[in-house]
């Protein structure tokens, strides 16, 4: 779908990278511009060598060619200018500081190239207090984007946030908005400065709770089950010490649907528990009964039950039971893919699926300076210029 689209990524570790992964999955020409030491994701797992590979790098830098340049040179500079001539889209999560000393800021570029578009993902925005302050998502995503209080329940411990997670939510809003500002010079043909971060990318993804929390100026914060506001819409231990969740919609009366297919349709019955008032005042006890219901069911068949009814229900699945799930491989999920080695694995595939097109992994990821030759005489330079910036340490 992006055939024709040249996108030059500067950055590190995931939100930037693994935008710039999904635009290489869907056809874009992508690559990759590393300092000597590299990403530092190349180096995730330096400490665990009897594990083969480096699945997370893998996974978010696949389909990309690799060029090595130290742009702190002047002579890396001009070569990372002359890679951008007829590039279409950069995407950098380099702090806005050190790209401005450096001389790659956006006003910079828009200045030698007009038409570029210049992605910018960073941590809490280009302006303000935080513009320059170091994030991972854990920081920015998680932590002070609410993300994890949102998570907390009253009097407990806060949540860790799993490894890129917020990244992830980042970079899908970094390739939307880098397609929009696509169309967008489509029609002006003027390039434009995108911008996305950490911290706005949190604050869509819990707007449910930031919209009630910005009109009201307070919000309910997260329940331990046995205390859920509505009893059903909740978790629950089965008879095979796996976990069920119960999803109710609105305008149907699901709480008698979820009692029969855990035969206990007379517990509504009992006075304490007649009305949802009544069952918020005795809620402990319900639940006890809610919990003796369910544990008397393994998962395969109080999933049966729940299907039965049209119930939205969901088990409480680990990563080692989503890759195994046929749900999860019919929507596409897993892509098989390689390395530079040649060996073959099954990876995360992207975001969307376009049925009928080549919609996954263009290649594998590329090896520390894989390209940096050939990307270089596809920039002009020739067999000694290439050779001159390599011996004076511009280029790898």
């Amino acid at each position: 779908m992006l055939e024709g689209l040249k996108v030059v990524e500067f950055a590190t570790y995931v939100a930037g990278p693994s935008a710039a992964m999904v635009m290489a999955d869907w056809g874009a020409e992508v690559i990759k511009v590393e300092s000597g030491r590299g990403d530092p994701t190349r180096r995730t797992f330096i400490d665990t060598p009897h594990l083969e590979g480096n699945p997370v790098f893998e996974v978010e830098n696949r389909g990309k060619r690799g060029v090595v340049l130290d742009t702190g040179k002047e002579a890396g500079r001009a070569a990372l200018l002359k890679i951008l001539a007829d590039a279409d889209i950069f995407v950098t999560n380099v702090r806005p500081g050190a790209l401005k000393r450096a001389r790659l800021d956006y006003e910079s570029l828009a200045a030698i190239y007009p038409k570029l578009i210049y992605c910018s993902v960073t941590g809490y925005g280009l302006e303000g207090p935080g513009a320059d302050l170091p994030a991972f998502d854990a920081a920015a995503f998680w932590s002070r984007g609410g993300v994890g209080g949102a998570m907390t329940v009253k009097g407990g411990e806060p949540p860790v946030c799993r490894p890129a997670m917020g990244d992830t939510v980042c970079a899908l809003s970094s390739v939307s908005a880098v397609l929009a500002a696509v169309i967008e010079r489509g029609r002006t043909g003027k390039g434009r400065l995108v911008e996305t971060s950490l911290i706005r990318a949190a604050t869509y993804a819990i707007g449910w709770d930031l919209s009630i929390q910005l009109k009201w100026g307070k919000l309910a914060s997260a329940r331990p089950r046995h205390q859920a506001f509505n009893p059903i819409n909740n978790y629950f231990k089965t008879a095979d010490d796996r976990w069920v969740g119960i999803f109710p919609r609105d305008g149907r009366n699901e709480m008698e649907h979820v009692l029969k297919a855990i035969d206990q349709e007379g517990l509504t019955d009992e006075p304490r528990f007649a009305t949802a008032k009544l069952r918020r005042e005795n809620l402990e006890p319900f639940m006890q009964a809610l919990d003796a219901g369910f544990a008397r069911f393994t998962l395969d068949e109080i999933g049966e039950r729940l299907t039965a009814t049209d119930i939205i229900w969901a088990p409480l699945y680990a990563p080692r039971d989503v890759v195994a799930d046929p749900i999860a491989e019919a929507a596409g999920c897993f892509v098989e893919t390689s390395d530079a080695s040649g060996a073959r694995f099954r990876a995360p595939a992207g975001p969307a699926r376009f049925p009928g097109a080549d919609d996954g992994p263009k290649g594998p990821a590329p090896t520390l300076g894989q390209h940096t030759r050939e990307v270089l005489g596809e920039a002009g330079y020739t067999p000694d210029e290439i050779d001159r910036l390599i011996a004076e340490g511009a280029a790898t």
